[in-house]
């Protein structure tokens, strides 16, 4: 993976609209839809935390996405752009001890290239 000079993501206060029904989505493939209820209402309520890409990437337990991955290219013209991008849903799953990226898979692994260190704004829940 080539790393890029370090350049900071301008970041929304808040995640767009259409990042809680995607979160919903994602979460209902795994949970009950009373449970998905509850953690994304919980999502909505939920202030931010800041939490660094590689930890968010451990704790999760899932692969980095490369920029052939066509959404994970369109996040990373975004930073490059200066395009504020919204900050992540994460659910933490305690019964795995993993923490489920419910929304924001392909801006981490975007701005993963770029500062495995970034401090990334991320609603918790769970």
């Amino acid at each position: 993976m080539t790393k890029h000079r370090a350049k900071q993501p301008n970041w929304l206060n808040s995640p767009e609209a259409h990042d809680y029904p995607a979160a919903a989505d994602y979460l209902s493939l795994t949970l009950p839809t009373k449970q998905v209820a509850k953690l994304v209402k919980a999502l909505n309520k939920a202030d931010i935390s800041l939490f660094k890409a590689k930890d968010i990437f451990r704790a999760s337990g899932l692969s980095l996405l490369g920029v052939s991955n066509s959404h994970v290219d369109k996040d990373r013209k975004k930073i490059i752009k200066g395009t504020p991008i919204a900050p992540l849903l994460l659910v933490r799953d305690s019964m795995n001890g993993r923490v489920i990226i419910a929304d924001g898979y392909h801006r981490l692994c975007a701005i993963y290239e770029f500062d495995e260190d970034a401090a990334i704004p991320c609603k918790i829940a769970g």
